[in-house]
């Protein structure tokens, strides 16, 4: 890979089984691809940026199909390695006038196995932004440090680091996934947060004003808290803080459109968008990625998105 990549991020691709009936009943089931960096990467690319993606995926049934995927949207996937084993699955449901349902099973999956070998410095440093979430660092402790190698990288080389903790219960508790911040908090630019998730149960804080100037206070310059109780995106860059409304009535399913919002934050980030422009091409994107069942399948084109720009 010779080009100049606008972002690189690294993580797990797990294999998507969607409905909108319940599980319990359902004959039939959409099959795509998911994850959380990886859906941010996605959304990154179909706007327009030069992504390069880090994992390692099984040898399994799903390999040609993620392999052939990635490559048909134009993912740079020089640094994807194959190893013996699985991918990991999950299965997701969206039921008309029913709560969500999911399930996943990605224990001991292909991505677990990422290292600190699979960090090629000469990669890193040929991008602008690098990304990545707690996510990946909670799927094994050598993936949390290859994430650490990464960062250590990309910031002696000038790149913009950023990253969001995409805290969940399910995956690893508050201490671990605080060390796992604390580790990568000196070389980050710029970090997104869940209202809820991240702010209140990582960082014990409800206050968007408040989180964000405590980030501000500890270094990372560029600061965006999503609010589902107010239904929208604070940014906090350059000593000042907005809130941008996410200008969406029509959700379908939520699930990875804040992945789907980081992508098109850095996608703007990237194209030399201030840090409030990037939020409202990241609202619009959010807004049509969350009018579909599924994480990537549902993001939108170029086309799409700015066509919604307009309209706001």
């Amino acid at each position: 890979m010779t080009e100049k990549l606008d972002i690189i991020t690294v993580g797990e691709s797990l294999i998507e089984f969607s409905s909108d009936e319940s599980l319990t009943f359902a004959d039939n089931l959409q099959k795509y691809y998911g994850g959380d960096t990886l859906c941010t990467a996605i959304t990154a690319l179909r706007l327009g940026a030069k992504v390069g993606y880090i994992t390692k995926i099984g040898i399994d049934p799903f390999k040609d199909y993620l392999l052939d995927c990635w490559q048909n949207e134009g993912l740079d996937i020089s640094q994807v390695k194959l190893v013996k084993g699985f991918n990991g699955i999950y299965f997701i449901a969206r039921p008309i006038d029913s709560e969500k349902e999911f399930a996943h099973y990605r224990k001991k999956s292909a991505a677990t196995y990422l290292n600190v070998d699979d960090i090629d410095e000469e990669y890193i440093k040929n991008a602008g932004i690098f990304y990545a979430t707690g996510t990946t660092q909670a799927l094994s402790l050598n993936a949390k440090e290859a994430i650490q190698k990464a960062y250590k990288i990309a910031k002696e080389n000038n790149l913009l680091c950023a990253y969001d903790p995409n805290y969940s219960e399910s995956i690893w508790n508050v201490l671990d996934a605080k060390e796992a911040f604390e580790e990568i908090a000196p070389y980050l630019d710029v970090i997104f947060l869940n209202q809820s998730r991240d702010g209140e149960k990582l960082f014990e804080c409800s206050s968007p004003e408040k989180l964000i100037k405590h980030f501000w206070d500890i270094g990372i310059q560029i600061v965006s808290i999503r609010c589902s109780k107010t239904y929208g995106n604070y940014v906090g860059a350059e000593g000042n803080i907005i809130f941008e409304e996410f200008k969406n009535s029509q959700i379908v399913d939520a699930t990875s459109t804040g992945d789907a919002y980081n992508g098109a934050f850095l996608y703007g980030l990237s194209q030399g968008k201030t840090p409030f422009e990037a939020s409202r091409i990241a609202s619009a994107t959010g807004a049509l990625q969350a009018m579909g069942v599924g994480a990537i399948k549902s993001i939108p084109t170029k086309e799409q998105v700015f066509e919604k720009l307009k309209e706001m």
